[in-house]
């Protein structure tokens, strides 16, 4: 199966989960036309089917609840109970039972595609060395969330650097906010207004839901943003349509499982966001200026790469931490592996999502 076969399928299988915006798909497709990065965020679905043949070299990996779609551009900011500003992994939209080395590869993987975009300069074989050990630093000590509060003073300094300007940030917010919908999508901000006003209950009445677009993977999904002025200022919530991983379609599993998101949320290594709420095919969590994601774009601000890189490996652990009885697993596992073999597999992933690229590339130029 070629990957304009791959993504047709996926799409179909797609629409029976839930409504397809057609200007985001489209738009999704026009990202992916741009550059193999951009391609490879918004197919994992591919990312999944090719992967068995292409990571032999990676046999017995321990299965942990893996995030499945992890990339240098899935991390970012948000606050926790206390108002403490916490960083790590941003979207588990895909998460799924996996051999560990799958997030570390497609994490890799990300970076050598990355550089190859310029938005970042690091070697990708150091940011490999950089990811890896911070992926073993976090095992051997049990994992620990990354509140940038009194410590990791240069992983705050990046995170403040990106956060947002309050006004730009809400006009883009609201740009969308004259998009004609369809019925069904109609039907769709129905559901998710009742979510989102609940979620937002303190403001009253004085509630504005609005079409909202962002991502690359998930573009083409329903996904709304309740805004209200409370007490002096703007409050927003997001509610993006939740659909089974990929994972799911490519092995056709029936009746189709429960998200994992909640699951590997709650049982990580990690500092919760007490906005973040699940609500059976809805994930609802809290945007603001103050909380944002740190992309590889904005690396040519002075950012760290090598300590970012190896901040997300520590964080992948965290993760990988919250499977019970992986630790040992992993850690015996990591020793048997050639220090090179990550890479490699990497590297193969790479050539065929470049592969798929211009497939996909070449397949457009004839329509």
């Amino acid at each position: 199966m070629n990957i304009l076969e791959a993504t047709e399928r996926y799409v179909r299988w797609l629409s029976k989960q839930t409504a397809i915006v057609a200007k985001d798909l489209r738009k999704k497709k026009e990202k992916m036309a741009e550059h193999p990065f951009p391609f490879f965020r918004g197919t994992f679905y591919r990312w999944v089917q090719l992967w068995p043949q292409l990571s032999a070299n990676l046999p017995d990996a321990p299965s942990v609840r893996c995030v499945g779609d992890l990339h240098v551009e899935n991390f970012g900011t948000w606050r926790d109970a206390e108002g403490r500003l916490v960083w790590g992994v941003n979207d588990f939209d895909e998460a799924h039972r996996l051999p560990y080395v799958f997030d570390l590869v497609r994490l890799i993987a990300s970076v050598i595609l990355a550089r190859q975009a310029n938005l970042l300069t690091v070697d990708p074989v150091a940011g490999c060395e950089r990811i890896l050990s911070g992926y073993r630093e976090s095992l051997a000590a049990g994992g620990k969330p990354f509140v940038l509060a009194e410590e990791h003073p240069e992983l705050r300094e990046m995170a403040l650097k990106s956060l947002s300007n309050p006004i730009t940030f809400w006009q883009k917010v609201e740009e969308e906010k004259n998009r004609k919908e369809s019925a069904e999508i109609s039907t769709a901000r129905k559901r998710a207004s009742r979510i989102l006003k609940e979620s937002l209950s303190m403001a009253g009445s004085a509630v504005k839901v609005l079409p909202r677009v962002a991502g690359v993977g998930s573009l083409g999904r329903p996904r709304f943003v309740a805004i209200a002025e409370w007490n002096g200022g703007k409050v927003a919530r997001e509610a993006k349509a939740l659909v089974p991983s990929a994972c799911v379609w490519l092995a056709g599993i029936k009746p189709q499982p429960e998200s994992l998101y909640e699951t590997i949320v709650s049982r990580a290594v990690r500092m919760p966001d007490p906005f973040l709420e699940i609500h059976k095919r809805w994930i609802v969590r809290r945007i603001a200026p103050d909380c944002v994601r740190i992309e590889a774009g904005n690396f040519e601000n002075g950012l760290n790469e090598p300590l970012l890189l190896n901040a997300m490996g520590w964080e992948t652990a965290n993760i990988h931490l919250g499977t019970r009885k992986s630790r040992q697993a992993i850690t015996h596992h990591l020793k048997k592996l050639q220090d090179d073999s990550l890479f490699a597999a990497s590297e193969r992933m790479v050539e065929a999502a470049v592969r798929d690229w211009e497939e996909f590339i070449a397949s457009k130029e004839r329509d």
